[in-house]
């Protein structure tokens, strides 16, 4: 912390903000004589404050998504049950931005930046590296036994779930109709629904013989699982009937203070099942 006098009866505190430029600008405009009338104090108040803004602005965790992307969605979670302070930044990857671009040659979300400036692109290089820089809650397992399983169903989940059941449900329905790339495609849809029942009585298996999809701890297994059938659950496209463990492992999972802010998310043009926001449903 940096403390100028700005006068006898006036001080400014800094947290920081003295290593940003745009602040040391403004204090060297005031603080050193030069032959132009200087800036009052008032001034130069007004630019700190601007300065400040902005530079903690940037020093600010930021996450590119889309709402309805289960890989944000999971991004999302894991932050939150982290306890890591993040601001949202709605990323629509389809107008391919060149700042972006720049980020995520892939153009695709999540992209997390970092407040020091590093920028990590992929939902699981993200996860990855949330849980190698901050353990303290980790949330891959705790012994090796238990890493190998929660990554096979993170792999699982976004890989063999979001090819069967999300592309051909939220991709058809949704996505589809974003991008202007025509009507839903029937077949898609049925091979989903059915996709999806087969998938829900494996989670509904594992919930059954295990505490938490993954072993005995809550982990980032469950965190992938609940993102894509949150997803899917936004767009009515779950039917929670068919696998009764499934449902009661999702509740907790929703139960979970990390949820809260998935809860209330909206989308434009979409309208969520009443029981997307309940927690005993």
């Amino acid at each position: 912390m940096t403390q100028f006098d700005l006068g006898a009866n006036h001080a400014l505190t800094i947290f920081g903000w003295a290593d940003n430029r745009d602040v040391r600008c403004a204090l060297i405009g005031y603080m050193v004589p030069k032959k132009r009338t200087p800036m009052c104090k008032n001034d130069l108040i007004r630019r700190l404050a601007h300065a400040g803004r902005d530079a903690i602005s940037r020093a600010m965790r930021v996450l590119h998504h889309l709402p309805l992307s289960p890989f944000s969605r999971k991004v999302r979670l894991v932050l939150a049950e982290k306890k890591l302070p993040f601001e949202l930044q709605l990323e629509k990857v389809w107008e391919r931005r060149p700042d972006y671009l720049d980020m995520n040659p892939a153009a695709t979300v999540p992209t997390l930046v970092e407040e020091n400036g590093l920028v990590i692109a992929d939902s699981g290089v993200i996860c990855e590296y949330l849980e190698e820089a901050y353990p303290e809650h980790p949330l891959l397992g705790r012994t090796l036994a238990e890493r190998v399983e929660v990554r096979r169903l993170v792999a699982w989940f976004d890989g063999k779930f979001a090819q069967e059941v999300t592309a051909n449900l939220l991709g058809e329905k949704f996505m589809k109709r974003l991008l202007g790339r025509g009507n839903p495609d029937g077949g898609a849809l049925r091979a989903g629904y059915a996709n999806l029942r087969h998938h829900m009585g494996y989670i509904g298996w594992l919930a059954e013989q295990r505490t938490w999809l993954g072993g005995d701890t809550l982990s980032l297994a469950d965190f992938t699982a609940a993102a894509h059938l949150s997803a899917l659950d936004f767009v009515s496209d779950v039917d929670w009937s068919i696998s009764l463990p499934t449902r009661d492992w999702y509740s907790r999972v929703k139960c979970r203070p990390s949820f809260r802010a998935l809860l209330a998310d909206r989308v434009p043009g979409v309208i969520p099942p009443a029981h997307y926001v309940d927690l005993d449903f």
